[in-house]
């Protein structure tokens, strides 16, 4: 299986969904306890919610699980969070803090893996971002994850329905947060925060750099917005996710047109 699938469109939105694959090959499986295998910390079926909800939107995504290697941490193994709970590189516990392998990796096992899946996605998207800021002199990434919404070892409380993250704004156009901010907020039944627990990830921050033309925002949604339950099987309920879907594409329509106006092209 390739590390990365690429679907290319002409809009100037590229979404990019670096945990979602559930792929891990055997000779890692192996290594993992039964916990790991149950793969819990998932962005399941997040490439589904948000299928054709902007036609010639291009979509980045990593096919092998977080628990391989992190496709949206930084690869030096900085932490994204100093002084809270995080997982690395390759996690060694899960969002519980529970330990996932019987047979952790070495350091030699964890720069394999991040050469041999974690650069090959980030070598797509960088490819993605300047081939769509070419067309339309500016790209907008929309990094698209979900998480469960208790979460005790990384947060308190109930993480709210919609989190974005623009790395305290650094990472996009004020005009763009502003604007998902507003969809958000007008959602009737949802809860949404800007820069909360979570302000973008690895990826958010490393490719928002507005003066390039390259925006940058991350959506953290609750996994309550659109499972049935926040536990194995991690089913996709569907009636949650036709509530959801408009809003979301209304964020993704939204800034496709935000980005011929920042971008000075047709």
């Amino acid at each position: 299986m390739t590390p990365v699938e690429v679907c290319q469109g002409d809009s100037p939105i590229v979404l990019g969904m670096p945990h979602t694959g559930t792929h891990v090959p055997a000779e890692i499986a192996a290594d993992l306890n039964g916990r790991g295998q149950g793969l819990d910390d998932t962005d399941w079926h997040i490439h589904r919610l948000y299928d054709g909800l902007l036609p010639g939107a291009t979509t980045v995504r990593a096919t092998f699980h977080r628990y391989v290697v992190d496709a949206n941490r930084d690869p030096s193994g900085v932490s994204l969070y100093p002084g809270q709970n995080t997982t690395g590189l390759v996690p060694l516990t899960d969002f519980d803090g529970q330990d996932i392998w019987t047979t952790a990796p070495d350091t030699a096992a964890t720069e394999a893996r991040r050469s041999a899946f974690h650069a090959p996605y980030h070598s797509a998207l960088l490819a993605e971002l300047k081939r769509v800021r070419d067309l339309h002199g500016v790209a907008i990434l929309y990094d698209c994850h979900s998480i469960r919404s208790r979460i005790p070892f990384l947060f308190d409380g109930t993480l709210p329905d919609f989190n974005i993250g623009t790395n305290l704004g650094a990472t996009c156009d004020p005009q763009i947060e502003r604007a998902v901010q507003q969809i958000c907020s007008d959602a009737e039944g949802y809860s949404s925060t800007t820069n909360g627990r979570f302000k973008g990830g690895w990826t958010t921050r490393r490719y928002g750099r507005p003066e390039t033309g390259v925006h940058a925002i991350q959506m953290e949604l609750a996994q309550s917005t659109y499972l049935t339950d926040e536990a194995a099987p991690w089913s996709y309920d569907a009636i949650k996710a036709a509530r959801l879907r408009p809003h979301l594409g209304n964020i993704l329509n939204t800034l496709a047109e935000l980005a011929l106006t920042l971008g000075g092209k047709s």
